[in-house]
């Protein structure tokens, strides 16, 4: 299975729990027992030591502490989009029921030339507008971020953000971009305590609030009249009260 362990999943030594709210939705769902977000976190790159992994590694345990259910696709197997058809590869399969369990996403990417990596572009490749009726991204939170190797650059998340809005996802407004991610990391691939660090914790408050936030309403805000059109779906007349004026009370 596609997936990365996560080490020591529980260890967060570069935060500060005098700062921490452990449950920074609460109050925003329908209340305190609302099930645990659920949220796909995806990165660009193979390498051994590769610094948007470690990211999105930081990233899924500060989640977890705030109460959310993580999963890490691992993109190594992924074959190239034309190769093959449709799902029948085990690792696109994989990836598209991941986008399908998720509610939210994190897209990580390095910057390789002024653009992201041909691996993460790969893994939104293989995800579809559609699949059997089904949406994989449609409606979803998305918190972009990228590391870079040099000075700090914002032309990954920018393109991310264009991606998420092809992908018809709710990209939220805060992101984050690591400069010179070489010096950022100790040689257990552990992020050192710092405003980056400190940023990819603001990001994470934000995904887990804007994703239960927006959960009780995600099929109403993503409901079009050309899809309903093309499925062939008209509206609920008994149902459907939007037609009917407010009276203002005088």
């Amino acid at each position: 299975m596609p997936l990365r362990t996560l080490a020591d999943p529980d260890a967060l030594p570069a935060l500060d729990p005098a700062y921490a709210i452990q449950r920074p939705a609460l109050g925003l769902g329908l209340g305190p027992l609302d099930p645990a977000p659920r949220i796909l976190l995806l990165y660009g790159s193979l390498r051994e030591r590769s610094f948007s992994r470690l990211c999105v590694e930081e990233a899924a345990r500060l989640l977890r502490f705030f109460g959310c259910e993580t999963r890490i696709f691992d993109p190594s197997t992924l074959p190239l989009p034309d190769q093959h058809a449709g799902d029948d590869h085990p690792a696109v399969h994989e990836l598209r029921e991941l986008s399908l369990w998720s509610e939210g996403q994190v897209w990580c990417s390095p910057e390789r030339h002024g653009q992201i990596t041909g691996i993460m572009k790969l893994q939104i490749d293989h995800l579809p507008l559609s699949m059997g009726g089904m949406r994989p991204t449609q409606g979803r939170t998305l918190a972009v971020m990228q590391v870079s190797a040099g000075s700090q650059s914002f032309n990954s998340v920018n393109t991310l953000r264009v991606l998420g809005r092809w992908m018809r996802m709710v990209t939220i407004p805060n992101q984050s971009s690591v400069a010179k991610a070489f010096s950022e990391f100790d040689d257990a691939g552990r992020m050192k305590a710092s405003s980056y660090y400190d940023r990819i914790v603001d990001v994470m408050e934000e995904l887990v609030r804007f994703t239960v936030l927006l959960r009780p309403h995600t099929a109403q805000l993503v409901n079009r009249y050309s899809e309903r059109k093309e499925a062939g779906v008209p509206i609920n007349t008994a149902k459907d009260l939007s037609s009917i004026a407010t009276v203002p009370q005088s």
